[in-house]
């Protein structure tokens, strides 16, 4: 007999009640009836679950419903439970607890202010999406938390989120015998274990626990209990790897060279000098401001070198891929296995990129980049910006029809891309059709839908163009009447290929491109909340709110599975900028004298390029930002070295700097013009003559001449 299906089937009529128990970490012994269903065999049967119920009786199951055979057991009442699991006698105490002091029922209230990013603040549109919701600084998932648990007697324990009974006790559905989790002296199996790496890791462990095996998987049938356990899981690992940071970076201090020489010098006459700021959470942390910022700047660089975008998709997950519901168990949903969703959808992207890059369907690609974002639809959804070559570009109207097609196909010609596009590519609809649509912004479509009908296709309005939408009559898609102007514009090769929402437009105009660029790197999603007790009045509508970072199940699967969360087709070297003797040098405090030996040794990529030239005259002729194209900066030697390979997919790219930092501003400016430079006082020495400032050989450079400088600061 087939028992696994039945005891899904029993989880999922579970959740319900399940979820509300994990909230007080207790539990019940859970005995079941199933009671026969003579008059339907093929509809699942019922389950009725109760605290008390003492008999397991399964009838006759035909297989017709996927059950064969019958069984008929009973057993004492909690006895089972008792010997199994080492926590039943602490989920009995915490019930007690629970009847004796019941626990206050609040409510989260979230906030939609149309004066937030709604591209970061919108609302969730699935009630069936477990998330996780925490206050936060730039992202940072909350290294501790208020675990509790209650010994003998009322004295209340807090527990690390690290400790090795946590994930038991709080789902003691999902390790029925108390199993201990990850713990941080875990080691490796023997095949498994390296010179460099013998434990595992957290986020190790959790891959490995999130892994469809063959058999019978209670986790893996929980429902939204497994949403919830993939999201915990997340946010304790990346807590917990900001918390090491914390720990072993609480003396690591940043200062400059020149500034770090006059503070030791000051020391001597007053010893409670602190030198530097302190640093915490590198810039290389997934998702942060930083994080963004500096992936922002890189795409800015490739649109240097390549110029703008020509098209810009969006490539959203459906759930109804057949690789998704062929992956289902019993009476699972998509949004059950956020699991098998994102790995799908990891495959499908990079088998779309592949169509685009390597088979050409709109030509050839010289460089694209895509983000992966989640934004509270439950479902991974791909941004991508595409720059093609000059014999590809799309240049006219007959360019832009040839790849992108905003109307409804022809269902005599074309009834499989026609039921494609009603079904993935037709917007809300709404404003007076359906004014509770997400899209609505006081009362107007923030998409601007309904669009206008248009004979033709302009190429450039406002930096967009405008296509075709010619006049049909109307189709009843569900309960409303859709026309052209309710379709978003897709290309119809790609939507009969990946049948999901992908939507493709053409960028026309330069004046789009920083846009598309801020707003793929937007940021992580987010939520304004606030805490209420139920029943009490509150007349603060707005202060009371706090900002809350916003992680799905999803979401929570892809980055615990390690996926790209952003990708480049270059690789992008970021070069550094800095004054005579002003390099930045990270030290722990109390070691500064050393740290200063150690910055006298080595090189930065700049001071290096001094070197270069001085030895290879075949640099000369190449400027710092293209340096990294045709040699490798070795961090090791602090030299750059001569590329064997590779070098047309490398960019090279100088940081932003401030007008307010001025001396560093016209360096840069200078930088990005003058090659073959063998030291500070060449690049300040112009027409033989040796400048002041760097702001002075810009003058003499002519790159101060009326305000084409403040024009080029602002762009």
């Amino acid at each position: 007999m087939n028992l696994s299906r039945a005891v899904g089937y029993i989880i999922r009529n579970e959740q319900r009640r399940t979820e509300r128990r994990q909230e007080t970490v207790q539990e019940s012994t859970i005995r079941r009836r199933i009671r026969n269903e003579a008059d339907n065999r093929r509809r699942p049967k019922r389950v009725c679950i109760r605290n008390d119920v003492e008999e397991h009786n399964c009838g006759t199951m035909s297989e017709q419903c996927g059950f064969c055979g019958a069984v008929y057991w009973k057993e004492e009442k909690n006895t089972a439970h008792k010997e199994i699991n080492p926590f039943a006698q602490s989920y009995l105490q915490m019930h007690r607890l629970v009847q004796e002091h019941p626990t206050t029922s609040v409510k989260m209230v979230f906030l939609e202010d149309k004066n937030l990013d709604m591209r970061r603040y919108n609302a969730s549109t699935l009630c069936t999406e477990v998330a996780a919701i925490f206050v936060s600084d730039n992202g940072e998932p909350p290294a501790n938390r208020d675990i509790c648990v209650y010994p003998v007697g009322n004295t209340c324990q807090s527990i690390s989120p690290l400790n090795q009974c946590c994930d038991p006790m709080t789902y003691p559905l999902l390790f029925p015998r108390g199993e201990c989790s990850w713990n941080t002296g875990m080691e490796h199996v023997e095949e498994r274990r390296t010179a460099k790496r013998t434990r595992v890791t957290q986020l190790q462990y959790y891959a490995y626990r999130l892994s469809q095996r063959n058999g019978f998987s209670i986790l893996h049938n929980s429902g939204k209990l497994f949403q919830q356990y993939i999201v915990d899981a997340y946010v304790k690992t990346v807590g917990s790897r900001l918390h090491f940071l914390r720990q072993n970076q609480k003396d690591l201090r940043i200062e400059l060279y020149r500034e770090l020489l006059d503070a030791l010098e000051c020391r001597a006459h007053n010893e409670n000098i602190r030198t530097g700021k302190l640093i915490i959470l590198p810039s290389s942390f997934q998702g942060s401001p930083r994080h963004m910022q500096q992936n922002y700047q890189d795409a800015m660089a490739m649109v240097r070198k390549f110029g703008k975008p020509d098209l810009f998709l969006t490539f959203t997950c459906n759930p109804s891929w057949s690789e998704i519901l062929n992956s289902m168990e019993g009476v699972q949903r998509p949004e059950d296995r956020p699991d098998i969703i994102v790995r799908v959808f990891n495959m499908k992207l990079k088998e779309l990129l592949e169509d685009i890059c390597k088979h050409g369907i709109f030509g050839t690609v010289l460089a694209y980049i895509y983000v992966i974002e989640f934004q509270k639809r439950g479902l991974p959804h791909a941004h991508i910006l595409l720059t093609l070559d000059s014999e590809s570009k799309i240049r006219t109207k007959d360019d832009i029809d040839k790849f992108v097609s905003a109307e409804l196909p022809d269902p005599c010609t074309d009834l499989r891309l026609f039921q494609i596009v009603t079904k993935c590519m037709v917007h809300g609809p709404c404003g007076t059709i359906n004014i509770n649509s997400p899209c609505m912004r006081d009362g107007q479509c923030c998409k601007s839908f309904p669009k206008q009908f248009k004979d033709d296709t302009e190429e450039n309005v406002n930096g967009y163009p405008i296509y075709r939408r010619r006049t049909t009559e109307p189709v009843q898609v569900g309960k409303y009447s859709i026309d052209n102007r309710w379709v978003v514009p897709y290309n119809p090769w790609l939507l009969k290929k990946f049948k999901a929402h992908i939507n493709v437009e053409v960028c026309a105009s330069v004046k789009s491109v920083k846009y598309l660029y801020k707003y793929v790197y937007k940021g992580h999603d987010a939520d304004s909340v606030k805490i209420q007790k139920e029943g009490a009045l509150d007349h603060d509508e707005i202060l009371n709110f706090v900002e809350c970072r916003y992680v799905s199940a999803p979401e929570a699967m892809w980055r615990l599975n390690e996926f790209n969360l952003s990708h480049k087709s270059h690789t992008v070297v970021r070069l550094a900028v800095h004054l005579p003797q002003q390099q930045p040098i990270v030290y722990q405090d109390g070691q500064e004298a050393q740290a200063i030996e150690r910055a006298a040794l080595r090189k930065t990529t700049l001071t290096s390029w001094f070197e270069l030239n001085k030895n290879d005259p075949s640099a000369h002729n190449i400027s710092y930002s293209d340096i990294p194209q045709y040699y490798v900066f070795d961090k090791s030697t602090t030299n750059w070295k001569k590329r064997q390979r590779g070098g047309q997919n490398v960019i090279g790219r100088l940081p932003v700097v401030s007008i307010l930092d001025s001396e560093r501003y016209y360096l840069r400016m200078l930088l990005l013009r003058k090659s073959g430079a063998i030291s500070f006082d060449d690049i300040l020495t112009i027409n033989g003559l040796r400048c002041i400032t760097f702001q002075q050989a810009c003058q003499e450079y002519g790159l101060l001449r009326g305000d084409q400088q403040w024009h080029d600061a602002l762009n």
